[in-house]
This record gives structure tokens, C-alpha cells and sequence, in this order.
């Protein structure tokens, strides 16, 4: 695999607190390759929060994303020089509004620790909808660590129980409890870097179509750096 010849790099932040967000276009130079090459997997459920099934990626897309952007995780988001990929999946969006678990309605982080990072790899060409970033409105927290946890969390917990609780559906814009502070569009071979602690959610409205097949539906390659 080797990296798009036209290979674009944004470097931005998200919110008051400024947290990373890179936002990478014309990936891969051969990214149609990576939706064939889906299509031919044997997706499954996997034990993760993630809304639908997974399938590994191979390792020669491990590489090429070292290979292409590490400059970019060191330079920018300050991981060693050892950085590498912890794990990276093949994923379709296929699980409906009404069998989403509680913790599924509100943004998410993947982990605790600001040292970790999170990337996801469009490889859709129809409108599936991007990735947005939030701001807890009671808190006024934009990322949880590790200090922030016990306090985050109990405030859920609360807000679950509460008149303003999520609705049985995806966020997708400004709630009661959670404000939207940034939101970048899926578009084809194009790739978000941010930090794994960064509340966010991908943006799943109404209309959106559920379907399994790689080739047609909301395919992604996520993975974890550290």
C-alpha cells in the first residue's frame, strides 16, 4: 500500500480547550482497493462500543499509516517516536437507533489517557455522515481523563434519570446536555487524528440508511495509536 501522491494535512483544534484534531485528505493511493478488499472479509461483532461489525485490518495498512503520518503523530500530538497501532478494524455501521445501548445516545471516548490517539479512515463515497465533537454542558468538559472520570461519569449516570435524558437515537447536533464544538464531513479516503479522551460521536441523522454490505454501507478503518 503506499500514500496518495496528493496526500492534504489540517492540523486544527477542537473546542475552548484546544485538544488536537488533524484532518488528513487523499489518504490512500489506492483506497478503492481498501473497499474491495473489505468486501471480501468476514465481518463480526467485536467487544467494543463500536455500533456494528468489525473485520481486522491487515498489517500493510498498519504500515503504510506509520509509514505516511508519524511525523505527524509526534510532531503535532506528542507520541514517541515508537508510536504504533494497538488496533485497527474494517467497520460498518449497522446497529438501528432502537438497539443502541444507553452510553451509544451520548458522545464517547475510547480510553482515558491523552497519550492515545484515535484515527478514522472514510472509505464511503455517499453521505453516511462524518464525525463530530462535544462539549458536556454541565461539566463544561471536552475530553475525559483520568482526573475527570469519577466526576464525568456520575453526571451521567444522574442525566440518564433525568428530564433531559438522550432519546432511544444517535446524537447528531446540539441536545440538552451535550453541546457540538466541531464536526468534520465523511469524505472518501479522508482520515480524523484526535486524541482518544475527545468526546465524540459519528454523525448518524434520521434518514441514515443501515446497510452491511462494505461496498454500500458506512465503511471505515478505525484504529487506536499509542
Amino acid at each position: 500500500m503506499k500514500p496518495h501522491p496528493d496526500l492534504r494535512i489540517q492540523k486544527l483544534t477542537i473546542g475552548h480547550e484546544q485538544a488536537p484534531l488533524a484532518v488528513i485528505d487523499n489518504v490512500a493511493a489506492n483506497a478503492d482497493e481498501l473497499v474491495e478488499m473489505a468486501a471480501g472479509k468476514m465481518f463480526g461483532s467485536v467487544a467494543s462500543h463500536y455500533p456494528g461489525v468489525r473485520a481486522k485490518a491487515p498489517l500493510t495498512y498498519h504500515q503504510l499509516v506509520l509509514a505516511t503520518l508519524r511525523d505527524l503523530f509526534v510532531g503535532y500530538f506528542g507520541l514517541a517516536p515508537s508510536v504504533r497501532v494497538t488496533s485497527c478494524h474494517f467497520s460498518v455501521m449497522t446497529t438501528r437507533p432502537e438497539d443502541l445501548a444507553p452510553l451509544q445516545t451520548i458522545p464517547h471516548i475510547d480510553s482515558h489517557d491523552s497519550r492515545e490517539l484515535a484515527f478514522v479512515h472514510y472509505l464511503f463515497r455517499r453521505d453516511c455522515g462524518g464525525t463530530a465533537f462535544y462539549r458536556h454542558r454541565s461539566t463544561g468538559f471536552e475530553f475525559i481523563d483520568q482526573a475527570r472520570r469519577v466526576q464525568y461519569f456520575a453526571k451521567v449516570e444522574e442525566e440518564r434519570e433525568g428530564p433531559h435524558r438522550s432519546p432511544q437515537s444517535y446524537i447528531n447536533g446540539d441536545t440538552a446536555l451535550y453541546e457540538q464544538i466541531g464536526r468534520q464531513d465523511g469524505v472518501f479516503n479522508r482520515m480524523l487524528v484526535y486524541r482518544r479522551n475527545s468526546l465524540h460521536s459519528g454523525c448518524i441523522g434520521p434518514e441514515f440508511v443501515f446497510d452491511a454490505d462494505p461496498r454500500r454501507g458506512r465503511l471505515s478503518l478505525n484504529g487506536f495509536l499509542a
